[in-house]
């Protein structure tokens, strides 16, 4: 893989390094703001090796590392697909430039890179990751090595894909919540502020003792207290979404298998926000870079190369779902809109013959303005779910398809736009992932662990809830079962270390301590 000596920063060329002098200061001019952002020039290789990294060119040695970089170099060398550009979360933010890439090329990744670096640096959702993960996933990888040498490579590797197989059983919110930890009791006011009150109704003071007799609200305030005492006692005390940090507390681990489950959760974590903001993200790089090529950085001779790549980053077939594509043209709507004044409920409530068609309500700078704001406070769900209009969906034709089985060609098989929108909300919500949570870590008092499937209106897949049920057996050691609805039954899943099997929830199984 990547030698250590590829990672030393490496010198632009003088028209390039010019070019990116320009073209930062243009980014600031349009009020970008970006950590410093250090470009690297490397080969075809290079880049694929730090791509299978995931852009790191230090990560802890996994063969899936190895298999991720030999389908990259395949579709590289038969001309299906090549790495334009690549750029980190981190401050500084690190970008890597390919040599045998045209000067236009290079223009246009800068462009795009100095927008990400913008968002990264920007964007709330990723306001609480770690903005030093170049060292920190050296020192991750340092930390794999050092357990190999003591324990074996067969047995680490074996944890670590038992680990990424349920790398994605986190709680991407939780980050922005301030909860008591293991080690962090709640305090007397804290407990004493989650009870509920006692039930008082209101009355005149001569009725109080009859309305509200004593002896009732005393029976009520007991049986209130012995109820929270019992939940207190139970583990968890509520549901849990972050089961990776519930196993890190309460699994029987090893000191080397912790370290590895708190390596791949902090990645994890480090690595959400992108998913999150896919999207977004990619569309305002997108946005930018094209205003900034299309109004400083062309010439004559470099428009058609440009028009050649750009309309192949923004190319949509129908019934696919390219982020670059519909960020880009959600930006370019809301600015549009927001510059005419298209929105708010006085728009909104344009009725009349014609009514939208006369409105004439001109507002210039609103829109820059308004996409500077959206930038930093959506993610794609709220971006989409607030932004995607009807006219858009018709105007991209973002329509539902299916092929035909006997002719193979494409038919629309729903234009309705509510439809349509809630089904590329379901696709985006949780990164696509089903919401699991642990509802019962001693269930049936025998120390079974009880996780339960929140359904959002979409069924998890059998063949990917086994899997995972496997991998997070093998961390509790105890039998672990999963609730999740398919079609229209509430069925368990189970495996206990050698077998699994499904079956009906029923009145006759015992249930867990929470019910979602």
């Amino acid at each position: 893989m990547l030698s250590s000596t590829a990672r030393q920063v490496t010198e632009l060329p003088p028209d390039l390094a010019a070019a990116n002098e320009q073209i930062r200061a243009t980014a600031r001019s349009y009020g970008l703001d970006f950590f410093e952002t250090i470009f690297e020039m490397l080969d075809y290789d290079q880049i694929n090796q730090i791509a299978s990294f995931g852009g790191f060119p230090v990560r802890y040695p996994h063969w899936r590392f190895g298999m991720e970089y030999e389908r990259m170099s395949k579709q590289h060398n038969y001309g299906l697909g090549r790495i334009y550009e690549m750029v980190i979360n981190n401050d500084p933010c690190y970008a890597y430039l390919q040599r045998s890439n045209s000067i236009t090329d290079q223009k246009l990744v800068m462009a795009h890179v100095y927008a990400h670096c913008d968002f990264f640096k920007n964007n709330l959702w990723f306001s609480k990751t770690d903005r030093k993960m170049m060292d920190g996933m050296a020192n991750h990888a340092t930390r794999v090595r050092k357990h190999i040498e003591r324990i074996g490579i067969d047995r680490v590797e074996k944890f670590l894909d038992v680990c990424l197989s349920i790398e994605h059983l986190i709680d991407p919110h939780s980050v922005f919540l301030k909860r008591a930890g293991p080690d962090e009791p709640l305090s007397d006011s804290d407990v004493a502020g989650s009870e509920e009150p006692v039930t008082r109704f209101q009355s005149k003071g001569y009725m109080e003792r009859f309305i509200n007799p004593r002896k009732l609200m005393e029976e009520e305030r007991t049986r209130m207290k012995a109820e929270a005492d019992r939940k207190r006692k139970i583990v968890p005390s509520e549901p849990v979404r972050d089961v990776l940090l519930f196993l890190l507390e309460h699994a029987p681990l090893q000191p080397w298998q912790s370290d590895i489950l708190t390596i791949i959760r902090d990645e994890a974590y480090y690595f959400s926000p992108q998913g999150m903001t896919k999207v977004m993200n990619e569309g305002w790089a997108t946005y930018w870079h094209s205003t900034m090529m299309t109004k400083h950085y062309l010439d004559s001779s470099e428009i058609i190369d440009y028009a050649d790549h750009h309309s192949g980053t923004v190319h949509m077939p129908p019934g696919n779902f390219n982020p670059y594509k519909i960020g880009v043209e959600l930006f370019r709507d809301i600015e549009d809109r927001w510059d005419h004044g298209r929105h708010g409920k006085e728009f909104e409530e344009l009725d009349t013959l014609g009514g939208p068609g006369r409105w004439n309500k001109e507002n210039p700078g609103e829109g820059r303005k308004k996409i500077f704001e959206v930038r930093r406070i959506y993610n794609d769900v709220n971006f989409i779910d607030e932004f995607l209009t009807e006219e858009m969906v018709d105007r991209l034709k973002l329509y539902q398809y299916r092929r035909d089985p006997h002719t193979g060609q494409l038919r629309i098989v729903s234009r309705d736009y509510k439809r349509i929108k809630e089904s590329m909300l379901y696709r985006l919500t949780n990164m696509g992932q089903p919401y699991i949570y642990v509802v019962d870590a001693n269930y049936k008092n025998a120390g079974e662990l009880y996780l339960a499937h929140k359904h959002n209106g979409l069924d998890i897949e059998i063949k990917y809830a086994i899997e995972t049920l496997k991998g997070v057996q093998h961390i509790w050691t105890r039998p672990v079962h999963l609730q999740a609805r398919i079609d229209d039954d509430m069925m368990l899943f189970s495996y206990d270390g050698k077998q699994s099997q499904q079956q009906k929830i029923h009145d006759d199984l015992p249930k867990p301590a929470h019910q979602l």
